[in-house]
């Protein structure tokens, strides 16, 4: 489908059968749009900043309170902007119809139509933008050239991970980028914010963190290992096949753990790190889901999904009070 086409799809309005919703369930979509439970995602890196800024001068200030205010909230629109944009496109090119998963659903639902999500993307992507600008305006000038390079690049990320011509997400690179905007943009730019200097000390606390948002990531992909190939959706885990798939899971979060431990050997963090392994029993279960789905229908590991978000959470957390303590 030629671009110009995918934008006239985009703003076709609700059908004229669509049922009428309340205020309340007008929220409650767009709520739902947002996908509140990733937002930990976001949530997680920008405090992990906050706390090395603290580690390293042992306090946090007015000022740096403020930043990380708007760091939490640009951060936050950045991610909508990611989800409304997948919502959007995946919708318009058809992958999630039929018996994907994918997605929030409110299009299919009929909740929200896709020219009510174009709307809104057209009216966040400059909001965003400009809470980024307000915080870079807060910075040496020496750090806004890189600042306003990290930002857009994030944004665009957020558009093209399904939007074309790009479509990196389609393209089996969405870990990749994931990892570059969750964790080394978001780790490395708060922490410049935070402390108005580059310290290359934050790219080694932002490789974990990456890893660690790729692998939520990485395990949504697993339930629509066939059915995004069916529409035509590349993702590492169907390039890799169920076999390669299952095992690149099983070794993603010892990896992550060992890099963790490694913060603490290195001194970058405390033994508050080791309390990430409290998250084994959740990766264990999630690894013997896979296991029993086999080489059969792999859509109701979606159902176990919790299971790795809960990971990152422990494991985020724990690298968090490591380095404040």
């Amino acid at each position: 489908m030629a671009y110009s086409s995918l934008l006239r799809a985009a703003w076709q309005g609700r059908p004229d059968n669509a049922p009428r919703l309340s205020g309340a369930a007008t929220l409650r979509a767009w709520w739902q749009a947002c996908r509140p439970p990733f937002f930990i995602t976001a949530a997680i890196p920008v405090t992990l900043a906050l706390a090395f800024a603290f580690r390293l001068e042992g306090q946090i200030s007015p000022r740096q309170w403020t930043v990380y205010g708007l760091l939490l909230l640009g951060c936050f629109m950045g991610l909508t902007i990611a989800n409304f944009a997948n919502d959007l496109f995946d919708h318009i090119l058809g992958v999630d119809g039929g018996d994907n998963i994918g997605g929030s659903r409110v299009i299919q639902n009929g909740s929200i139509s896709p020219r009510q999500l174009s709307v809104a993307l057209m009216l966040l992507t400059p909001a965003t933008l400009a809470v980024g600008g307000l915080l870079i305006a807060m910075t040496p000038a020496g750090l806004r050239c890189a600042l306003w390079a990290a930002s857009l690049f994030a944004v665009a990320s957020a558009i093209f991970y399904v939007a074309p011509p790009l479509r990196y997400g389609h393209r089996a690179l969405g870990e990749l980028f994931v990892c570059l905007n969750m964790g080394f943009i978001m780790v490395c730019a708060s922490t410049s914010l935070l402390l108005q200097v580059f310290d290359p000390r934050s790219m080694a606390l932002a490789l974990p963190i990456g890893l660690m948002v790729a692998g939520v990531l990485y395990y949504q992909s697993l339930p629509e290992i066939e059915t995004d190939l069916a529409a035509g959706k590349h993702t590492l885990a169907n390039r890799l096949g169920k076999d390669r798939a299952a095992l690149v899971f099983r070794l993603w979060w010892p990896a992550v753990w060992l890099l963790l431990l490694n913060l603490w050997a290195t001194g970058l963090a405390g033994w508050p790190v080791a309390l990430a392994l409290l998250g084994l029993p959740f990766y264990l279960r999630a690894c013997r889901h896979i296991e029993a789905a086999g080489s059969g229908d792999w859509l109701p590991l979606d159902a176990y999904g919790h299971l790795v978000r809960k990971c990152y959470l422990l494991s985020g957390a724990a690298l968090i009070a490591g380095v404040a303590l």
